[in-house]
């Protein structure tokens, strides 16, 4: 490991004059050594440094780290792609040992009147390697704590976390061996989820925000209860009459006694029950209608949308925040870089930045610096476009804005004839309208899909006859091979892949022609009364359905070539892009839910003969869970419990399984689908479709008044999700910067 003292030490030492903090006398610095050996080993300390903070402005990245030779060189494995990716699948791994161990999920049906015996991974298998990832955690925490220093990894409540939870997962796994595994909870199977927080930033940002709207969101929380328990008591008085048939039937079925009435109502609040609930008395006399209607336009229409309400007004301005806090890292990384750099030009002076930095120095770490070949050719053209002299401040920045920008490549040139048919045949077939006749032909022959799956409805696959449709379908496939050839031909090859929806229609094409030479190989041309038996692995009637299949997925070559819909479409790309945070959350409240749902209700549902208290279904109430056949919704595995908990977020007819598992397996049961119920449709829900309005207004409001500076970007590149919204975000002040630069535990600036 390399001195503490020279970590410690100032790299920017000031020689003579100036303000500011003084650095001491004597400390070797990148600019104090000017001779020998000594000099050259600061020189490459120094362009080490400037690679690993451009790096960290690139990937927006806190540079509050270690920056000796050694510590850098660890830094730099560390967030390597092949560090990254192993610390991944780990995570991946870890997350998916779930259906794998006790009780597996390597069954074909979760139904419990099918279900055969899963395949049990023997004791020590899945625990073996949960072992090695938890090495692979642990070598994590460790060099992630190392890098940063011990003051702030104290400060660092995540890290902290990580490590108590890693001790706490050790220690349960031991107990899991010692007991040969049949240990009744585990209860690091609950913690595995933290794993997958931990390691994205964007997540960590989430929970805050969560954690910040919870007191407003709670509010509306009260509101909701005071409704429900007084509409509750309302519906209990309403609905006790003796001499009405309606009523008492409203009561025996919604409002027997209390908590029936509560779950009831709440269901109605998601309008999961309406108009059953409504029916009996409704009957009878329509007034009763009053009663619902002011409760579902009190709770649903107005208290469930203020709680929209409230978490969009929360997160309106959190993609803001986001990105106002990744522009602060990339300033700082650069601007941190610049004065590394400016210290290598002037050494020994008082205020080495204000020479600038030299460009072939710069050139020399952009080569080191982890960044696609494009990128650094563009910054690269840029740099030796100047007309000479050191970098300044701002011409250094100017050159990271490219980062902002993804660069575009040219289609490679289309080749040329000689002949004047084959220029002009090259002209037709090379134009867009071609494109224009491409999809026309996709159009039609998804018509003639949809045309005979109607008018063969009320056919048995067994007795249709496919002569009609498979003639077509082959003129329509040698049409999307003539296409290809053609493209081919004007493009060129290398010109033909460099376009995403060629390789998309080649790709489909290729493999369509394949099936359709292995019918016609298999079954035959067709012909009238063409229903051959079976030969081989599929029937002529898979293999048709094979390729209509990939015919109708074909058809999506059309979307790039309609304006509005594929600006819906890229919008949407773009909100994947950004939500995966979002995405992970649910994975986290989805895993947790389903190991407590595991531990809770696994094997309360049992198949309808090994239970007097499942109905055979031909008794069982309309409308039940028995009735319904939901035997495949249960927890007596983690696939099956994830299903059931997706089933149950949709919240249509989750009052079926509100009544089965509180008939099966006690009343307390509705506790957990309720909370359920809070953390994924109200709050999760509504966090999405918040931030879904967010990106959406931002994109769609402000694309007419970025259209220029859209088509000035066109030739060259393309906006990043950061770039339109530059305008918004206020650039940090050469205050600041410094500030926080002086402050840098590990990179001490003399100014």
């Amino acid at each position: 490991m390399a001195d503490t003292r020279e970590e410690s030490e100032p790299l920017l030492s000031r020689a003579r004059g100036g303000s500011g903090r003084d650095c001491p006398r004597g400390v070797p610095t990148c600019s104090s050594a000017q001779e020998g050996p000594g000099a050259m080993a600061r020189r490459d300390l120094c362009l080490d440094q400037a690679v690993v903070l451009i790096e960290d402005a690139i990937q927006y990245r806190s540079i509050n780290h270690r920056m000796d030779a050694r510590s850098l060189w660890l830094y730099r494995w560390y967030y390597s792609s092949t560090s990254q990716w192993v610390l991944s699948f780990t995570i991946f791994v870890i997350l998916a040992l779930a259906f794998v161990e006790t009780p597996s999920s390597l069954t074909r049906t979760s139904d419990v009147r099918y279900r055969p015996a899963p395949w049990e991974a023997p004791c020590g298998l899945t625990e073996g390697i949960e072992a090695l990832c938890l090495l692979v955690f642990a070598a994590d925490v460790s060099v992630k704590s190392y890098l940063i220093g011990w003051a702030q990894f104290r400060r660092n409540p995540w890290l902290l976390a990580y490590l108590v939870v890693l001790v706490v997962s050790l220690l349960d796994w031991i107990v899991s061996l010692s007991l040969v595994c049949q240990e009744p909870l585990r209860v690091r199977r609950l913690l595995r989820p933290f794993f997958l927080m931990q390691n994205s930033s964007m997540m960590k940002k989430t929970l805050k925000c969560i954690r910040r709207s919870l007191p407003e969101m709670a509010s509306v929380a009260l509101l909701l209860a005071v409704h429900l328990c007084l509409f509750t008591v309302f519906g209990m008085l309403l609905f006790t009459g003796e001499k009405d048939a309606g009523q008492d039937r409203e009561r025996l079925t919604y409002f027997f006694n209390l908590p029936e009435a509560l779950t009831t109502l709440l269901v109605l609040l998601t309008t999961a029950n309406n108009p059953d609930v409504m029916i009996p008395v409704y009957s009878r006399n329509r007034a009763y209608a009053i009663f619902f209607i002011a409760y579902t336009l009190i709770g649903s229409l107005f208290l469930m949308n203020l709680m929209t309400a409230i978490i969009y007004n929360q997160f309106r301005g959190y993609l803001m925040v986001s990105l106002q806090t990744s522009l602060l890292r990339r300033r700082l990384g650069t601007r941190a870089a610049y004065k590394v750099l400016s210290s290598v030009t002037a050494e020994g002076e008082a205020h080495p930045e204000r020479l600038g930095v030299k460009p072939e120095d710069f050139l020399q770490v952009l080569q080191k610096v982890q960044l696609d070949s494009d990128h650094k050719q563009a910054i690269t053209e840029k740099v030796r476009s100047r007309s000479g002299g050191p970098l300044s401040t701002d011409e250094f920045q100017k050159l990271f804005d490219k980062f902002d920008k993804r660069v575009i490549k040219e289609h490679p040139p289309r080749p040329e004839y000689q002949s004047p048919f084959l220029r002009n045949t090259q002209f037709i077939f090379g134009h867009h309208y071609f494109d224009y006749l491409g999809n026309l032909m996709a159009l039609g022959n998804l018509v003639t899909i949809c045309v005979f799956l109607v008018l063969d409805a009320h056919v048995l696959p067994k007795d249709r006859d496919d002569f009609v449709l498979g003639i077509l379908n082959c003129i329509f496939i040698l049409y999307y091979l003539l296409e290809m050839v053609l493209k081919v031909f004007s493009l060129g090859p290398r010109g033909y892949l460099s376009y995403p929806s060629n390789v998309f229609d080649g790709l489909l094409t290729i493999v369509l022609l394949v099936l359709e030479i292995s019918t016609l190989a298999v079954y035959g041309f067709p012909h009238r009364g063409w229903k051959p038996a079976m030969l081989g692995l599929l029937s002529l009637w898979d293999m048709t359905r094979l390729v209509n299949v990939l015919i109708v997925f074909r058809f999506l070559r059309i979307l790039p070539s309609m304006k509005l819909m594929s600006l819906v479409a890229s919008t949407i790309l773009d909100l994947i892009k950004n939500m995966r945070a979002f995405g992970g959350i649910l994975v986290v409240i989805y895993y947790v839910f389903a190991i407590i749902g595991i531990s809770l209700f696994r094997g309360v549902i049992v198949a309808p003969r090994n239970s007097s208290l499942a109905s055979d279904n031909g008794s069982a109430p309309c409308g039940s869970f028995e009735q319904l056949e939901y035997w495949p919704n249960n927890f007596d595995d983690f696939a099956a419990a994830l299903v059931t908990l997706w089933d149950v977020m949709i919240v249509n007819n989750w009052q079926v399984f509100l009544d089965a598992f509180r008939r099966y397996a006690g009343p307390w049961s509705e506790v957990y689908f309720v909370l359920w119920w809070l953390v994924s449709s109200v709050i999760w829900v509504n966090l999405f479709l918040a931030l879904i309005l967010e990106n959406f207004l931002h994109k769609w409001d402000r694309r007419s008044h970025l259209q220029p500076l859209t088509e000035e970007l066109e030739d060259t590149s393309e906006m990043t999700e950061e770039l339109p919204f530059r305008d918004v975000l206020e650039e940090p002040t050469e205050e600041e910067l410094v500030e926080k630069l002086s402050r840098h535990p590990h990179l001490q600036l003399c100014r």
